[in-house]
């Protein structure tokens, strides 16, 4: 039997940070930094309960599911435009091509925005633009994934479905 020779610990560190990678599970709006959410409510003119950025830094250390979604629904809030939804996209493709990513399936969860009055349209749009200049600037190759929320009703799911038919080719 042909045996490999040992790999030493500082060259696999190396060999697995430069490795492609593929990113499968990637639920999209909990990619949000601080960073980004900030400029977003302001842009926006959205007020979030978080007075800084390194306020919002250190609610990132969770210590339950509910802070997680805390986090998460704040941020989701300030994404109104189809450029925001660009922009979140746009800065999880930058640095998963830091990671050398080439290949992300995004879930994203269209309820959590459509609630608030944000089209379909806007988000699908915002986010397979981004998908789009990933594959052209960066060599990422995306694609997304519809997800529904478990503590809606069946009904607002299928509605949710519905309303996502007619972009289906996104």
């Amino acid at each position: 039997m042909n045996t490999l020779p040992p790999i030493s610990q500082e060259r696999l560190v190396d060999l697995l940070r430069t490795a492609p990678k593929a990113e499968l599970h990637i639920h999209i709006e909990g990619s949000l930094e601080p960073e980004l959410i900030f400029a977003l409510s302001q842009r926006n003119g959205i007020a979030i309960p978080y007075a800084s950025v390194d306020e919002l830094r250190r609610a990132y250390a969770f210590t339950n599911l509910q802070s997680f979604l805390d986090i998460y629904y704040a941020g989701a809030s300030v994404l109104i435009t189809e450029q925001d939804f660009y922009d979140m996209a746009w800065a999880y493709f930058e640095r998963a091509a830091a990671d050398h990513v080439v290949r992300a399936e995004l879930f994203f969860d269209p309820q959590t925005h459509t609630a608030r009055g944000v089209p379909m349209q806007t988000v699908l749009h915002g986010l397979h633009r981004a998908c789009v200049d990933a594959q052209a600037r960066l060599g990422i190759s995306a694609d997304l994934i519809l997800c529904f929320l478990r503590h809606l009703s069946e009904e607002d799911a299928f509605a949710t479905l519905e309303q996502a038919l007619p972009y289906r080719e996104l």
